[in-house]
């Protein structure tokens, strides 16, 4: 019997994902108001976070490869870039580390939109992915915008 996507999120995957923002959001707002978090600089945990998520981010692109009958090695490719940006991101000064971050996960929203399309992964998780990296993204462009550098 062939492999059937789910036609809507699985619960975990929305518990999880959403869970994923709490860093963000709440890392982010103490960077804009210029807090520590229990003694320590939030905005380097930011940017790490950040980073790390967007290396998360290539993945999915690299295990549709991986799973597609046909493989394309331009999806290999293209699945390393988030983890080179965001590495690169972490060397550049402040404020610039955490808006480099921010459109590159803003971005890769909408790269994996060709995903969902061509049919490699379930439409779900495009939209899923288009809400996560969304706010994700916005969080790490207000810190670099609004924030204390």
């Amino acid at each position: 019997m062939p492999f059937r996507a789910p036609s809507a999120a699985p619960p975990a995957a929305l518990i999880l994902g959403g869970a994923g923002l709490i860093p963000f959001v709440g890392l982010g707002a103490l960077v804009i108001l210029g807090q520590s978090l229990f003694g320590v600089a939030p905005r380097p945990l930011l940017a790490s976070y950040g980073a790390v998520i967007a290396s998360f981010l290539g993945g999915l692109r690299w295990g549709a490869a991986a799973a597609s009958p046909e493989g394309k090695g331009a999806d290999y490719a293209v699945s390393v870039l988030p983890s080179l940006l965001a590495w690169a991101a972490l060397l550049a000064p402040a404020p610039w580390d955490l808006r480099v971050l921010g459109a590159l996960v803003l971005a890769w929203g909408l790269v994996d939109q060709d995903l969902p399309r061509r049919g490699l992964v379930p439409a779900w998780l495009g939209r899923l992915r288009l809400v996560l990296s969304g706010v994700a993204g916005v969080a790490l462009l207000a810190a670099g915008i609004w924030g204390a550098a």
